[in-house]
């Protein structure tokens, strides 16, 4: 009897080991949460918005004076923006004052149906459409009825039990939320697939008054976009891509300055747009340095972390009067990260932001070259620095790579992905990688086309 009560407790006793193990295995599996394929936009040669084409936009503008010429000519030579970037149709046909609902669903559906058309061809017979448990659509500036994401999933025929979400108004960083926001669905459903569309849209939103300081969007932004494929099921983890490691957001909207530094409105005017004040900067910084008080802790490793904290505490001693500061945070990123995927939002970004971090030329040029090439994109331009990367063959497996997404609000919300294996896709860079970084040192055309514009002497010039 004895023997037999000892065994069948022998029995439960693995019984309940195994349901324990087992459990731990799939909450542990619903956590990870791995990219299979992304794809970025990339618009027809017709569509390009070279010197030339920018000159006449900015000439068919009749509320502008000889001075906000000059402005935006100078601005545009100073973005570190190049001569391939793509703009929307309206535009190109100079019906940016006049705008229509046609024209905001087909730069929509251009952008949207090519990256998933390219997406699912590339990855035809590992997974389609009626595959797809999550859709994630971010358009900032347009959201229609129906959603855009009933759009994707009436052209894609997806399934009815589909969990579809459609963000707007979360500007740049809308991308690495609409990743949060799969990855925490992921923890609640195993073996699920996930889509996420990042985009915006320009033609409808083009500002056409006279404010300094909302023409600055058309100077930067660009069309683009990009679709992302995500997954936690255990069996895609030999064909993934990367692997999601962290992901932080940081809010810092409760301040009124940083709240309305970028922030769509119109001008005293009437004419819509999108402002963007000098405190931009400063709320950027701050949102930044909250995020990274958090995330750094998570991915850099130790040892590190303990030589800062000493290194601090010693300078705090031993410095009596405050002395000038140094570039740089003090930490060493390159210890727990080898690849930096900065927000694209323009060249004083990009700089301000890897001066800050102590980054070296080489970390900052897939962002400055992804600015060059395509533009400011919105949500999407993470997306484009990664194929950078990529096609340069600079990802190897096992390094890591830290995405730095800022936007309205104001937000800061990174992640941390990765590299699950030796990446060299050439992507949308396949017509141009191989010209860069040589193609950004050329001068820019707008300097050396419209350089009178810089002659003081014209300044009683009245441009009709």
């Amino acid at each position: 009897m004895e023997l037999f009560s000892l065994s069948s407790l022998l029995l439960l006793s693995t019984l309940f080991l195994f349901n324990i193990s087992k459990f731990v295995l799939k909450r542990r599996n619903q956590r990870k949460c791995y990219m299979l394929h992304y794809e970025c936009y990339k618009g027809m040669d017709e569509r390009k918005l070279d010197t030339e084409t920018c000159a006449k936009v900015v000439q068919r503008n009749k509320n502008l004076g000889l001075e906000e010429y000059r402005f935006l000519l100078r601005t545009m030579a100073s973005s570190g923006i190049g001569e391939e970037t793509y703009g929307p149709r309206n535009v190109l046909e100079g019906r940016e004052d006049s705008p229509t609902l046609l024209d905001a669903h087909s730069e929509m559906d251009e952008i949207m149906f090519d990256t998933l058309d390219k997406l699912f061809h590339k990855t035809k017979g590992l997974i389609s459409p009626s595959d797809i448990d999550i859709l994630v659509v971010n358009v900032s500036l347009f959201a229609p009825s129906p959603s855009l994401t009933s759009r994707v999933i009436n052209r894609y025929k997806m399934r009815e039990d589909i969990k579809s979400f459609n963000l707007s108004g979360l500007g740049c960083s809308a991308s690495v939320i609409s990743i949060d926001i799969v990855q925490r669905i992921f923890e609640t459903r195993e073996n699920a697939i996930a889509l996420v569309v990042s985009t915006e849209t320009m033609g409808p939103h083009w500002y056409c008054g006279k404010d300094r300081s909302m023409m600055l969007s058309n100077c930067l932004f660009r069309a683009g976009g990009s679709s992302v494929l995500l997954t936690n099921a255990a069996r895609f983890k030999n064909r993934a891509l990367m692997k999601l490691v962290t992901v932080v957001r940081a809010h810092v909207g409760s301040d009124d300055e940083a709240y309305s530094c970028c922030i769509q409105m119109e001008d005293r005017d009437g004419h819509p747009g999108f402002l963007l004040t000098k405190y931009l900067k400063k709320a950027a910084a701050r949102a930044l340095t909250k995020n990274l008080q958090v995330l750094l802790p998570r991915v850099l490793p130790v040892k590190e972390l303990i030589r800062y904290a000493i290194v601090r505490a010693l300078k705090r001693r031993t410095t009596a009067k405050r002395e000038p500061e140094s570039s740089g945070i003090g930490l060493n990123l390159k210890t727990g990260l080898q690849h930096f995927c900065i927000h694209p939002g323009g060249r004083a970004i990009i700089e301000g932001v890897g001066k800050s971090l102590g980054l070296t030329e080489f970390d900052i040029e897939p962002a400055r070259m992804a600015l060059h090439r395509f533009g400011n994109t919105s949500s999407g331009g993470l997306w484009y620095i990664l194929g950078y990367m990529e096609a340069k063959n600079r990802l190897k497996k096992g390094e890591k790579i830290l995405m730095m997404g800022m936007g309205a609000g104001f937000e800061s919300n990174n992640c941390v992905w990765e590299v699950l294996k030796d990446l060299d896709d050439k992507n949308v860079w396949d017509d141009s990688v191989d010209r860069y970084p040589e193609l950004s040192r050329i001068p820019n055309p707008f300097v050396e086309n419209y350089d009178w514009i810089n002659d003081d002497t014209m300044s009683f010039v009245r441009v009709d």
